[in-house]
């Protein structure tokens, strides 16, 4: 490779407050355009912003949990620009003194450990969302989303690679939705990314001109884009052309960034201190009251996971990935099912019939003590594990617990000796020529036998004593 990439994720989080960061409308999603507002975040002259302390908190936990430093005096400054969804003409937002800095992100890309470093997190007011449906020459605003409390995460230029890029951004979501103050949800845009890249020849210390590539709403999109935009600078540098410092749009149809206007500098927005909001003074007993309320976050809960547990690393990197399998995990273990096994049959079974419904595991219907029950039924010889396969789908489908479907549907394991024996007699006298086979040392048909017994059987005969009475009578 001749060049290397620099890249620097700005990551835009919605805040999960119930209400708007200086007033009282609702930030629920979905509602009917323009129901959600009010004279001040619409911006009519003479009203004055209040401060949502639940979004101050929420930027404080998500400070704390990705190592920042905490910042006892901040305050707001004004960002002034023109667009039509923005109806003050200026956002609230952050610059020189943001509530959080100086914090990192360790990630975990083809067996490395890479610490990303983020510079700050502050918080700001969204915009509203221009609607260019309907025809004609003309679009509409929806101000819903005007005032709804966002914080922008930014990362230091420390990302190398698109890969590096997504999963930074998967590590950040996860902890997000962890802490509870954001719910990730990239299609509805509660979490947005705006990356910025540049390419320099291997060995340079010296950082390249950058484009901003804005409009990534989703983990594959972030590779997608940054593969292109890095091929795309490299071709234009190697053809005698030089890059422009621009914001450009990525267009997940046709997979290209496209140009979108001039990267604009901190000085075009004409930053200044917000002069309706007092600076925030923050006390180091209330940090210290939200530490200590922190959850246990995902790579302290990985690592418990393997050294409690025993479980591979694989295992508890998938378990952790989202606290509602890690809590649901916990729940089947706690309720007596025995680690390895709820774990194998979560993957297993229980993501597949998940993934097959679009559902996730706060959605599941399926409670983690009826797992721990269908695997003591397991343990206790009642069931096989064959049987143990329908009996699943048939809890997951209806809420059943697995005794009750056992009783159901008759499916008791049979562990009488002399009922197998008498089936494994019947399988062998009706297959000769595979008993002299087996006997000439072809022992795969082993297999053969214990899949005839089974399938007379309807799959209930307990497969270590119809293993045993197979080879005693093979013999």
């Amino acid at each position: 490779m001749k060049y290397e990439a620099v890249i620097g994720l700005e990551v835009h989080a919605q805040m999960l407050t119930e209400t708007k960061i200086f007033c009282g409308c609702s930030t629920k999603f979905g509602s009917e355009p323009n129901t959600q507002t009010c004279p001040i975040c619409i911006g009519m002259p003479g009203v004055l912003p209040v401060l949502n302390k639940k979004a101050l908190e929420f930027a404080i936990r998500t400070g704390l949990a990705t190592n920042c430093k905490i910042s006892n005096y901040s305050r707001f400054a004004r960002k002034n620009y023109f667009y039509p969804d923005l109806p003050k003409g200026y956002q609230i937002s952050q610059y020189e003194l943001p509530i959080c800095e100086h914090g990192f992100l360790e990630i975990v890309v083809d067996g490395e450990v890479k610490k990303i470093g983020i510079t700050r997190i502050h918080m700001e007011e969204d915009a509203g969302k221009n609607i260019h449906e309907g025809g004609g020459n003309y679009s509409f605003v929806d101000l819903n989303r005007t005032g709804v409390p966002l914080m922008e995460i930014v990362s230091e230029p420390d990302i190398r690679s698109p890969k590096e890029a997504a999963e930074y951004m998967k590590k950040l979501r996860t902890i997000l939705r962890y802490l509870g103050v954001c719910d990730g949800n990239m299609e509805q845009g509660s979490l947005r990314c705006d990356a910025n890249v540049s390419i320099r020849p291997v060995g340079q210390k010296e950082l390249g001109t950058r484009a901003e590539v804005k409009n990534i709403n989703s983990f594959k999109f972030v590779e997608k884009a940054l593969e292109y935009e890095i091929k795309r600078q490299i071709k234009v540098i190697e053809e005698g052309g030089k890059i422009i410092q621009e914001t450009r749009l990525w267009d997940s149809d046709r997979g290209i960034t496209e140009s979108m206007r001039s990267k604009e500098e901190a000085h075009d927005y004409r930053y200044f201190p917000e002069p309706d909001l007092v600076p925030m003074t923050v006390e180091q007993k209330w940090i210290d009251e939200i530490k200590s309320s922190l959850p246990e976050l995902p790579d302290v809960k990985r690592e418990r996971f393997v050294a409690e547990f025993g479980l591979p690393e694989y295992d508890a990197d998938l378990l952790t990935s989202e606290k509602s399998i890690a809590n649901w995990f916990e729940g089947a273990v706690k309720a007596g099912g025995q680690a390895k096994a709820v774990s194998n049959w979560m993957m297993g079974e229980l993501m597949k019939l998940l993934n097959e419904e679009n559902k996730t595991f706060e959605e599941c219907a399926l409670k983690p003590a009826q797992l721990a029950e269908m695997l003591s039924l397991m343990d206790k010889g009642t069931i096989s594990g064959k049987i143990a396969k329908t009996i699943f789908e048939e809890m997951y489908k209806t809420g059943k617990d697995a005794d009750v479907i056992v009783k159901e549907k008759g499916l008791v394991q049979v562990s009488d000796e002399g009922a197998i024996e008498k089936a494994v007699d019947e399988i062998i006298a009706k297959n000769p020529k595979e008993v002299e086979r087996y006997k000439s040392g072809d022992e795969k048909l082993l297999g053969f036998f214990v899949g005839q017994v089974m399938k007379a059987m309807k799959g209930k005969a307990n497969p270590q004593i119809l293993n045993e009475i197979l080879k005693k009578k093979l013999s």
